[in-house]
């Protein structure tokens, strides 16, 4: 089976339907809520588009953050070698490894389930993973894609989907004006694109604005002598006054206006120019350059 017809081949007896998804959430008393930012898919045909462009396929181990009653997870467990699935809600991790049982008994054995909150994970059981394919949780979505990037750096690819003004914020380029941090630091692992949209009626209970699938495949971080998180230092300074031009808003990060206007000289940047107009290569040309301490 080629990663291309993954997910259309499922039969839609084994995967969950709106009816499904309905009497599952009633059965465990599952009350989607804001603070998790649960909305679960009841749309076949979209969870089948998820895995068909992720790309993934049967040597790929998947993790799945925040698999829900399991929609995704079940288009997903035919595709590839397995799928590990963190969940924070107890009741949905307890839940989802019997609903496997019941509609995909043969591929029961690929799920690997970690009761755990996403943003504290640093290791997972088993096989590392090499991809990153997710329903997000609107509110952690950037945090999560970038924190699994930084400490799964054998995840080749992400498909996630997420809200679709944050898609395009990560897939935004410089010069915009929704160019920003999260685009700057998914943009120093990975090249990122906007993949698709997705609407509202896919999703029980229906959320108040579309989603978006954004793809994320890793390649080298920029060629430099400063570390991630001095540039990623750099990029928070330069966007916690973005109106400022860079010599103004670099000030405290760099120690000076002066050593400010130093460090983007040496970079070969022009002092007025705003963070918004500058890539990844150029943040990290810049934080390299940054004037050490007199007694450093």
């Amino acid at each position: 089976m080629s990663t291309k017809d993954a997910g259309a081949l499922v039969d839609d007896a084994a995967l969950l339907g709106a009816a499904q998804v309905r009497e599952l959430a009633e059965r465990l008393e599952v009350r989607p809520t804001k603070q998790w930012g649960q909305n679960f898919v009841i749309d076949a045909n979209t969870v089948r588009k998820i895995v068909r462009v992720a790309g993934v396929g049967r040597k790929d181990v998947v993790v799945e953050v925040g698999p829900g009653l399991g929609s995704l997870t079940l288009a997903l467990l035919p595709a590839v070698k397995k799928v590990i699935a963190v969940e924070v809600d107890p009741r949905l991790a307890g839940a989802l490894e019997q609903t496997v049982r019941d509609l995909q008994p043969e591929n029961a054995d690929r799920l690997k389930l970690v009761n755990a909150d996403a943003l504290t994970v640093t290791s997972l059981p088993g096989a590392d993973p090499t991809a990153l394919v997710a329903n997000l949780p609107y509110n952690i979505s950037v945090p999560v894609v970038l924190s699994f990037l930084e400490h799964f750096p054998t995840i080749e690819r992400v498909l996630v989907m997420v809200q679709l003004e944050v898609a395009e914020r990560l897939a935004a380029r410089p010069g915009g004006k929704i160019y920003g941090v999260p685009s700057l630091k998914a943009a120093w692992y990975a090249d990122v694109e906007l993949a698709g949209r997705v609407g509202r009626t896919v999703f029980w209970p229906a959320p108040n604005v579309d989603s978006g699938l954004v793809s994320l495949v890793r390649r080298e971080p920029p060629s430099t002598t400063a570390s991630r998180v001095e540039v990623f230092r750099c990029i928070d300074a330069a966007f916690a006054q973005r109106r400022k031009a860079l010599r103004g808003a670099l000030a405290s990060w760099a120690g000076s206006p002066v050593l400010a206007e130093q460090a983007l000289v040496a970079a070969g940047i022009d002092p007025r120019t705003r963070g918004e107009q500058l890539g990844i290569l150029d943040f990290a040309r810049i934080a390299e350059n940054r004037p050490q301490p007199a007694d450093a």
